[in-house]
């Protein structure tokens, strides 16, 4: 959670300037995407979120 934070703090946040809250809201939602299914994590076995979930489903007893 600590990453996710981060990043979102550093790459998106300081890193834009928001005119409007919806251009806010887009602006987060394209990160936020990019963070959950495209970015490889280390703590994930190097995949996205999105991915590591869905191969991991059904693998719990």
């Amino acid at each position: 959670m600590e990453s996710f934070n981060g990043g979102l703090r550093d790459e998106c946040l300081n890193a834009n300037w928001f005119t409007r809250l919806s251009d806010a809201r887009r602006k987060i939602e394209t990160w936020r995407q990019d963070y959950n299914r495209q970015r490889p994590h280390s703590s994930l076995d190097y995949l996205p979120p999105a991915e590591f979930a869905r191969t991991r489903v059904g693998m719990r007893t």
